[in-house]
């Protein structure tokens, strides 16, 4: 199990744009399309890295809360599929389902989108303001498969309630870590 972390997108970063194929409802969403009132969290997830499947079940109830409170969450996939056949995108829609995902899991199968956020591993989390300005990168909580630390979402919990509040989301931010995101040849 590779160990990458974050690479830490400079807070106050405007959100690239993005136009990928959604897996579940199989139109293809824009960044515009996703923006959320108070927010838009943006994860680099995959179908098959262990540290993704450990945090699976606590996205699900992140954005079971917060979506109702103007965050709006989209997942993007940028695996390559060549080489890693379980993230293909007809498994994808079928992970979103099995694990109850009732946001879009989008297929970036180009990376650039990957490449344009500087994303490194899964899961690797942004969240953008109201602005779609970074005010937020790095982990959902301290809880790694093994460590016994209880996944709680607390870091990005903490962050998305400054967004909804109007406060100041801390800039004390500890980056992701998970498997490195499966670049193309």
């Amino acid at each position: 199990m590779a160990r990458t972390p974050s690479n830490m997108l400079p807070l106050g970063t405007q959100a690239p744009d993005f136009n990928l194929p959604d897996t579940v409802s199989n139109q293809n969403l824009s960044l515009s399309d996703l923006k959320g009132e108070k927010g838009t969290l943006v994860m680099f997830i995959c179908n098959h890295c262990p540290f993704v499947k450990h945090v699976d079940r606590g996205i699900v109830d992140l954005a079971t809360e917060y979506q109702s409170q103007g965050i709006s969450f989209v997942a993007i996939s940028s695996n390559d599929v060549e080489n890693y056949p379980q993230d293909a995108p007809d498994l994808m829609k079928v992970e979103a389902e099995k694990v109850g995902y009732d946001f879009p899991y989008l297929y970036d199968e180009s990376q650039e989108v990957a490449k344009a956020y500087d994303a490194a591993c899964t899961p690797d989390f942004y969240l953008f303001d109201k602005d779609l300005k970074c005010a937020y990168r790095g982990q959902m909580d301290g809880s790694r498969p093994g460590n016994d630390i209880p996944v709680t979402g607390q870091d990005l919990r903490m962050a998305m309630d400054s967004l909804i509040t109007g406060k100041e989301v801390s800039d004390v931010q500890i980056p992701s870590l998970g498997c490195g995101i499966k670049w193309k040849a």
